[in-house]
């Protein structure tokens, strides 16, 4: 049976900025309900069985209700979650600031116009020391023991210098101390803040097994259901999760209603279109879509014809803010750079590479290399991979144990040859993958097809960006000893992005935007996008920051609108 209810305001997505305005909007005393159609993940609970694994992705129409929600599009892939707390979840932890220059505005996008940012680095500095203090943002403690035992960090910095670019150890939000002052160290039990945990379960500090964007079964992320959320909740707010926000339309008189669906948890391996699923009615003054780029953008575009004052700008400025990646691996001969890119979390260093708009010679489009990181199981499979050397180690440790036992050999251990067995372990020690991330071409544009989403973006208006973050990726591979080498969807001149943006782009006026800088929606007071959608162009580093921060903004003006309708 449906039920109906009026709220001040509803909430759609818990990612980096439906969090931040659910913690806003329940600190202020407005009643709050967060609509996020994932489930809770608490510490422990993330996947890592073949078993599990198989069952962590997003697909209700097979009966899949997971944390990975994979998509794919002409030109690219993509990776997001679903679940409570959004991209947090699965993200690399970094907190860095957009670049200030990198705010532009009448910046040709080849056919498209201009990207435009309404917002300047000034207008969000005060919001980006806000969401930092909150997600207790802080760098690697590189210098400490046992952190400076990490390879992948010494060699970045390595590269850096070699090259004579700019570098860093960016903040993180990850919890390397207990608490605030004290010392850094692994498997530590983290002091939990005055409102608590929504979780109720214990967290600790990060022990470097590499597994963040996995989800952290420690807790040591400080993830949005740990900050937010929790706080959200401690203030009033309701989350709501496995609620799947189908429909929007505005109220007369003012506000908006909101229709979704419930997932059953009794759903899970069965097949199904959806429709038998029970329905919920709930209606608010405010309504924040914060959905994720492709969320908010399909919920849009799905519902445009109840929106009639959205403008032609929806749908587009697309871009997955440049990522690109690749992968150093060992010289064919010689010894190999060891850089265990499984002990630490996955990103510790940013190396920047200047844009045409940094105003100090730099040429092109601006961005970033970190290094990247993996689980500790991946070195096994990469070892597994390397067929031929790992069958004739078999066969000689089969060929000399049958031996022994045949001839009656006094020899009884057989520490040399298990360790022959498991080989040296070159391939894994000695490979990193490197993550690129910066100002590609926003010009992508999303359209429906039938019911599902689709874009139409292509690498080739960025072709001269990716062949700057290639090079920079082959610079550094050489001058650390190693082979760079493309990732197999490259080859087909496809990108694999985890920082879709754009959809429904921030602008000055209805002509060339969505929404305005604070994220309401031309035309329709009260409504607001706040997610990644909102960009109007690439943030160019990891943009989980000047998202919230974005949000944390727009949330100081519409909690100085009048309460009610």
């Amino acid at each position: 049976m449906e039920t109906h209810e009026h709220v001040d305001a509803v909430v759609v997505g818990s990612g980096f900025g439906g969090s931040v305005a659910a913690y806003r909007l329940a600190e202020a005393g407005r009643r709050t309900v967060v609509l996020e159609r994932g489930r809770q993940y608490p510490p422990g609970s993330f996947p890592r069985t073949p078993q599990e694994m198989g069952r962590a992705f997003w697909d209700p129409s097979e009966g899949l209700y997971g944390l990975f929600d994979v998509w794919t599009f002409r030109g690219l892939e993509s990776v997001v979650a679903s679940g409570l707390g959004g991209g947090s979840l699965i993200y690399a932890n970094v907190l860095l600031r957009k670049d200030e220059h990198w705010f532009v505005t009448e910046d040709p996008v080849p056919g498209a116009g201009h990207e435009n940012w309404p917002v300047t680095r000034a207008d969000l500095d005060p919001h980006y020391d806000r969401v930092e203090r909150m997600l207790g943002a802080s760098r690697f403690p590189a210098d400490r023991p046992p952190y400076r035992s990490v390879p992948k960090a010494a060699a970045m910095r390595t590269a850096a210098e070699r090259l004579g670019l700019a570098y860093q150890y960016p903040p993180l939000a990850v919890s390397f101390a207990p608490g605030p002052g004290a010392e850094p160290v692994p498997a530590a039990l983290i002091a939990e803040p005055a409102y608590g945990n929504l979780h109720a379960a214990p967290r600790r500090t990060c022990r470097l097994c590499g597994e963040c964007d996995i989800g952290c079964n420690d807790g040591a992320k400080n993830t949005l259901d740990h900050t937010y959320l929790s706080a959200a909740r401690w203030h009033g707010a309701e989350l709501r999760t496995r609620a799947e926000v189908r429909s929007i339309r505005p109220r007369r008189g003012g506000g908006y209603e909101v229709r979704y669906l419930v997932h059953d948890p009794a759903d899970e391996d069965r097949r199904s279109d959806g429709r038998a699923r029970p329905g919920r009615t709930i209606t608010c003054d405010r309504l924040v879509l914060a959905a994720g780029t492709y969320g908010t953008t399909y919920l849009l575009l799905r519902n445009r014809h109840r929106l009639p004052a959205v403008g032609p700008a929806l749908g587009t400025r697309f871009s997955g803010n440049g990522d690109l990646l690749g992968l150093i691996r060992p010289p064919r001969r010689g010894d190999a750079t060891r850089f265990s890119a499984s002990r630490g979390p996955v990103i510790t260093t940013a190396i920047r590479v200047g844009d045409a708009h940094d105003g100090d010679g730099s040429p092109g489009r601006g961005f970033y290399l970190q290094d990247g990181g993996y689980p500790g199981f991946v070195d096994w499979l990469a070892e597994s991979s390397r067929l031929s050397g790992a069958s004739a180690r078999r066969l000689r440790f089969a060929v000399d144990w049958l031996s022994a036992r045949l001839t009656g050999s006094p020899r009884s251990g057989l520490g040399g040859g298990l360790a022959r067995l498991l080989g040296d372990g070159r391939l894994s020690a000695g490979s990193l993958p490197l993550l690129g991330m910066g100002r590609d071409v926003p010009d992508g544009v999303f359209r429906l097809r039938g019911d599902h989403l689709d874009v139409d973006w292509t690498t080739r208006t960025s072709a001269g960006y990716f062949a700057a973050v290639r090079s920079t990726m082959r610079a550094v591979a050489d001058v650390l000893g190693g082979r760079y080498t493309d990732n197999p969807a490259w080859w087909l001149r496809r990108v694999v992005t985890v920082h879709p943006l754009g959809g429904a782009p921030m602008g000055r006026h209805r002509g060339d935007g969505v929404c305005d800088g604070h994220g309401q929606v031309f035309g329709h007071p009260g409504l607001y996008v706040l997610d990644g959608s909102a960009m109007p162009g690439p943030v160019g580093p990891n943009p989980a920051l000047t998202i919230a921060a974005v949000a944390d903004r727009a949330l100081d003006r519409l909690l100085g609108e009048p309460a009610g309708r």
